[in-house]
């Protein structure tokens, strides 16, 4: 990481010095503004708001936050990414130097099953708030926006300005972010915090993600006499087992924040009867990428070793392709973005834990790798233990804890 983005020595002594005076009268005006009933309304709002992606549904969310950004004098842009599916831009101004990203999507998977609650119900019970995109991640949006309307009124003067960007189809292959990024030079702003959730634990590293497909094809036949045809389940077989293969290679080399690179086969599809000898197949695999890695180099490493398989001896044909690729990130623990975000989870009441990594993956990689600003993942509610599965959950506490995160974040790195 360049000297420039690291804290130096005499910041870090402020910040330590600060450290025992703990929050300022300012910062505390704006804490004050920051409440739990504020916060919840948004949040229940933006869960019974109903969408879902695939396939690709952000609309009623992104009318709902834009009216409560516009509720609350943000200044609001949504810029169509596709036709109903919208990105939308809340900016707290500031002054002319770098400002600061808030960033989140408006997209949520897909309801599934075995749910004993509504899941676009918005319930709210034992101090949790219920329902799909709770915790992935409309609690976080909520959090944000009560954070840039307390600054706002609290009149802070913030030395560059603070935005929410809420952008759609993260859940699937980023192309909201990739919109955005496209939209404007963002290599300007002072740092990114992805509010995703992440137990209010700073998230400095992350892997990225990819998805590859391989087409085994080879001539159908009479199952009577297979012999007469080329079995592409078979080539296919021998794939799957390469690649399986080759992600017991990948745990030799793990990452110190997100552990090794995977591998893991999610579908294959081949056949047209179980009399017919098969003449087409394709499988479907999620490649996780290490911070720094490149998705054009794994694809040519993949088809590389599809081709020592020399499946074309047997005369069936391979094609490799990657339809998704979301890069992964690494900010250095000594960034003053880190240095003050981890004060701030602190100082807000938040829990005391070790800078961390993220298995997952997130928009934030392309904001890294494409603009070159540094990211966290900093968010309310567990990735873990209530994403993407039934009775989704987010504690309300986790909500006012983030709010006032973002609200000291934002005012001491745009700030003195």
């Amino acid at each position: 990481m360049p000297d420039r983005e690291a804290i130096s020595e005499a910041e870090r002594a402020a910040i330590n010095e600060a450290d025992r005076a703990a929050i300022t009268e300012a910062e505390r005006a704006v804490l004050e503004l920051i409440t739990l009933d504020e916060i919840r309304e948004i949040a229940v709002d933006l869960v019974q708001a109903v969408g879902q992606n695939p396939p690709g549904e952000e609309g009623p969310t992104v009318d709902v936050l834009a009216g409560a950004c516009e509720a609350r004098s943000l200044t609001v842009t949504t810029t169509e990414v596709e036709p109903g599916r919208s990105n939308l831009s809340a900016v707290l101004a500031g002054g002319p130097g770098p400002g600061l990203l808030l960033l989140g999507h408006t997209d949520v998977v897909p309801v599934g099953d075995n749910w004993t609650v509504p899941p676009f119900g918005g319930e709210v019970r034992d101090g949790r708030l219920f329902g799909r995109g709770s915790a992935d991640m409309k609690g976080g949006l909520a959090a944000c926006v009560v954070a840039l309307s307390a600054l706002r009124r609290a009149g802070v003067a913030l030395s560059g300005p603070v935005e929410l960007a809420a952008v759609v189809d993260e859940e699937e292959t980023g192309k909201g972010v990739r919109a955005y990024l496209a939209g404007g030079d963002r290599s300007g702003l002072a740092g990114c915090i992805v509010a995703e959730p992440t137990d209010l634990q700073t998230i400095i590293a992350a892997r990225g993600d990819s998805y590859v497909e391989i087409a085994v094809t080879g001539r159908a036949a009479h199952s009577g006499k297979p012999s007469d045809g080329l079995n592409a389940i078979y080539g296919a077989a021998a794939v799957v087992t390469e690649l399986e293969r080759w992600h017991g290679e990948l745990s030799d080399a793990r990452h110190p924040l997100v552990g090794a690179a995977t591998w893991s086969v999610g579908q294959i599809a081949g056949g047209t009867g179980t009399s017919t000898v098969p003449a087409e197949c394709l499988i479907t695999a999620d490649r996780r990428l290490l911070p720094g890695e490149q998705g054009s180099a794994v694809l040519a490493e993949t088809a590389a070793r599809i081709e020592a398989l020399r499946l074309g001896e047997r005369g069936l044909g391979v094609e490799v392709t990657m339809t998704m690729q979301m890069p992964g990130f690494e900010t250095a623990p000594d960034h003053r973005l880190v240095v003050l975000a981890e004060r701030a989870v602190r100082d807000a009441g938040g829990p005391d834990l070790p800078l961390g990594g993220w298995t997952a993956a997130c928009d934030g990689g392309f904001v890294a790798r494409d603009a070159g600003v540094p990211v966290i993942v900093l968010g309310p509610g567990s990735v873990a233990e209530q994403a993407h599965r039934a009775d989704e959950s987010v504690g309300l506490d986790e909500l006012l804890m983030a709010a006032r995160v973002y609200a000291l974040c934002a005012m001491r790195l745009l700030t003195g």
